[in-house]
């Protein structure tokens, strides 16, 4: 029995050895192949930031391969201490193990993502397309992968005695042990100090969760965390670099034309309140000019304006704070000296005008502070009395629908939401007022020949219409919280109901392309197309920085950074057993991705 148990205990004892060695090698080989990240992420310009590459691309593969190792061979080791089977085990095991990590090398090629719920979908769905013919071809390299890996073990374990005796096992091991703390060290400073050559390089490799410590820093006495904030809601975080437009613009001056713009965007008014009994002064100006009846907005939220202004997601937004980049078309305004002016019922306390849209524009323009939808008004057309010859732009932004509970009256035995919908309808009438003041101001001064008045609104509003116990907004992406109207007058242009789905993301396209004189193609500054092409699209986009949705026209399709996916009818019921257009889904993430500079 004591024969026995030596055999037994010089077995795994054997084992556990040809593990490690077996285990070290195919480290080797990850980080080969882990080099088609580092192929196709941002080379850091720093040298600490080249240092930080380097220890985490060893450290990291190093601790993957060892961990996989830990937990899920060395156990086997006590229970399978026959030589061949347990070899064959780890054959079977680094084979599957490295062929899914050249599967995620070719999704973060391709698409910028590791594996996640979506790509694996599309790497097993049957639709045929590029990608998906890409990621099979590379199943014909599981066969040699599994020969490589056999010949290696069989090498191994032969050669293992005379790489014991080397005694370079140890030193290999604080290499790697050393590599992994350094790198998770340097992250915590860099994270708590918003060094970018560090932070972007987060997501390089799969399963990578490099180690924050703010609430231990924070203890010490190390660490602002209020300040942080701060920095966060800045856009400090962020370090993906915009290209914003994607090639210098080009301009046709004999295709601009010589107009004022006017834009009314009115907070929180959904596109069924355009009625002739609630809002009888903007459904008549609908009928005598452009309206756009199938008009998303880009968000359910307070971002949603960002679409309007950029057209692009608000995915960008952090990256548009941070650097206050200007919208493209008023950028292009302030080339051709337009004036500009800026009203607002809230004095824009919303951070969409305050931190981004109006951030990055220079002094040289008017900003009226008011308290109120009426005093945002009489200082508009104080201002219009005022301006010269020039031509000019402004902004009048109506805020009165957020305070439209105020007009509840008592609800004792009535239907809460009958009682809500009238208090919105009162307050859309009284918004309907203010529109008609600013549209008869234009009128007397003879100004609507030359300028093309925008009037919109930011997004809906719900009243529980979808039953899920939604009210209001940023809690769905039903067309009541995302419809909202859409009109615009244009000068010399008769009058026309666009029954096509429009988007937010429409409004810069028309203005650069139609009042501007932009020749470019506007996939170079935009997620949307020219309003007035009424071309079928096969889906339009709204969402915020934390998801998006991409509404289709059997559809709703609602996408987390994280690749999970909902697919909803346009009821906003849950289809479970629906599986999206794995296409239209990789349009939608490259969308929020492609304004980011590749390198």
């Amino acid at each position: 029995m004591v024969d026995s148990g030596n055999s037994y205990a010089e077995r795994v004892s054997r084992l556990v050895s040809w593990g490690h060695w077996f285990s070290f090698f195919n480290v080797i080989v990850a980080m080969l192949i882990g080099t088609r990240y580092i192929a196709e992420s941002p080379w850091p310009e720093t040298l600490l930031g080249q240092l930080y590459l380097f220890s985490s691309w060893v450290g990291h593969f190093g601790f993957l391969v060892f961990g996989l190792y830990v937990l899920c061979l060395f156990p086997i080791t006590f229970v399978v201490p026959n030589f061949k089977l347990f070899r064959i085990v780890g054959v079977l095991a680094s084979t599957v193990g490295l062929t899914v990590l050249l599967l995620d090398t070719q999704a973060y090629q391709e698409l910028n993502l590791h594996l996640n719920p979506i790509v694996w979908e599309l790497l097993l769905s049957d639709d045929k397309n590029a990608i998906n013919a890409k990621w099979q071809t590379l199943f014909v390299l599981v066969p040699i992968i599994f020969f490589v890996q056999l010949a290696l073990a069989e090498w191994v374990w032969r050669k293992q005695r005379k790489l014991s005796h080397k005694r370079i096992g140890r030193p290999i091991a604080v290499v790697f042990f050393v590599s992994f703390i350094f790198s998770h060290l340097v992250y915590i400073w860099a994270d708590a100090t918003f060094y970018n050559p560090i932070t972007n390089q987060r997501a390089n490799f799969p399963l990578s969760y490099p180690m924050t410590a703010k609430t231990f820093l924070e203890r010490q006495g190390w660490f602002d965390r209020e300040e942080y904030q701060q920095r966060v809601e800045r856009g400090e975080a962020n370090t993906e670099v915009l290209t914003y437009p994607l090639e210098t613009l080009k301009v046709s001056k004999s295709k601009s034309k010589n107009y004022n713009l006017m834009m009314i965007v009115v907070e929180d008014l959904r596109s069924d309140s355009m009625t002739p009994e609630t809002m009888p002064a903007l459904s008549e100006f609908a009928t005598q000019n452009q309206n756009f009846s199938h008009h998303y907005s880009s968000g359910n939220d307070n971002y949603a304006s960002f679409g309007l202004f950029y057209g692009i997601p608000a995915t960008y937004s952090a990256n548009v704070r941070h650097h206050e980049t200007q919208p493209l078309f008023v950028e292009q305004l302030q080339y051709r000296n337009y004036d500009m002016a800026f009203f607002s019922g809230n004095d824009f306390s919303s951070n969409i005008y305050d931190d981004v849209i109006l951030s990055g524009l220079d002094d040289n323009l008017t900003e009226q502070i008011s308290k109120s939808d009426k005093a945002a008004v009489a200082n508009w057309q104080q201002w219009l009395d005022n301006e010269g010859n020039k031509n000019w732009f402004s902004l009048l932004h109506l805020t009165q629908m957020q305070q439209f509970e105020d007009h509840v009256s008592d609800v004792s035995g009535k239907n809460a939401e009958a009682v809500l919908r009238q208090a919105y309808n009162t307050t859309a009438s009284k918004i309907d007022t203010s529109i008609e003041q600013v549209l008869t101001a234009l009128q007397d001064k003879e100004l609507l020949n030359n300028t093309i008045v925008v009037i919109t609104s930011d997004h809906g509003w719900e009243f529980n219409e979808t039953n899920t116990n939604s009210w209001g907004s940023n809690s769905n992406y039903s067309k009541y919280q995302l419809q909202v109207p859409m009109v615009i007058h244009w000068p010399n242009k008769r009058a026309k109901e666009w029954t096509h789905v429009s988007s937010h993301f429409d409004l810069s396209v028309t203005l650069m392309q139609d009042l501007l004189g932009v020749t470019s193609n506007p996939a170079d500054f935009s997620s949307g197309q020219n309003l007035f092409n009424d071309k079928k699209r096969r889906w339009t986009m709204a969402g915020d920085a934390r998801e998006f949705a991409l509404i289709s026209p059997n559809e709703i399709t609602v996408l987390d950074r994280y690749g999970n996916y909902k697919v909803f009818d346009h009821n906003y019921r849950r289809q479970r057993d629906v599986k999206p257009k794995l296409s239209v889904i990789m349009q939608g993430l490259s969308e929020t991705k492609r304004f980011y500079e590749q390198q």
